[in-house]
């Protein structure tokens, strides 16, 4: 076996230019790892498996352990193949996502509200918008320029989130139940702000897109 260490040459170069971190496959891994999670709380809104939430809150766990690894990379990195500042904004608004599905269910079991045709209807857009991204973000390190159609999707999806949104609080206030009222609504406003960071995430593929190509 060979065990000639690197030349003096070689280990200073490592030293003063570091090998630089595959952030392509960094925002891949993420985005995957978003469309995972947000494919759950679909499967959540249509069977209301508390064994589901459990697969949640540990994807939420995984993808914060994630993001504080991928976040010191960038902050070490010597350079980068992208804007730093998308890198960053990518990284956050994606781990957000995971954030708000944990919230989401998690109120729905302290407040013991159930999923029903809104919360499915809204979990069902914020996964189209996280395929879509995870689409884009695979595509960067390879072809850049075909990444745009799926930030676009994102975005679209962001919106159909919202209309739905508006639907139920539209047919939630009415009536005078009004405790049930305010804990659904509590649990809309996560699912929107959900969506908020899946449009989010969309905006800042779209920059590195226009950047790149």
């Amino acid at each position: 076996m060979d065990t000639k260490r690197p030349s003096f040459f070689r280990r200073l170069r490592d030293r003063l230019f570091p090998k630089m971190p595959d952030f392509f496959g960094i925002l891949a891994d993420q985005s995957a790892m978003v469309a995972k999670t947000t494919s759950l709380l679909v499967d959540f809104m249509e069977t209301n498996a508390s064994s589901i939430t459990l697969l949640i809150v540990q994807d939420e766990h995984d993808q914060d352990d994630f993001k504080a690894k991928n976040i010191q990379l960038l902050n070490a990195a010597f350079a980068t193949p992208m804007d730093r500042e998308d890198i960053y904004r990518a990284i956050v608004s994606l781990d957000e996502v995971v954030n708000y599905c944990k919230t989401t269910i998690r109120e729905m079991e302290m407040l013991g509200v159930g999923p029903d045709q809104f919360t499915l209807e809204i979990a069902m857009h914020i996964k189209e918008g996280a395929d879509a991204l995870a689409a884009g973000f695979s595509k960067l390190a390879t072809h850049p320029g075909h990444a745009a159609s799926d930030a676009d999707r994102a975005r679209k999806a962001e919106r159909k989130a919202e209309k739905s949104y508006r639907r139920a609080l539209a047919a939630l206030f009415q009536g005078t139940d009004y405790i049930n009222m305010f804990k659904r609504r509590e649990i809309y406003r996560h699912l929107s702000n959900a969506a908020d960071r899946i449009s989010a995430a969309g905006f800042t593929l779209q920059d590195i897109v226009v950047k790149l190509v």
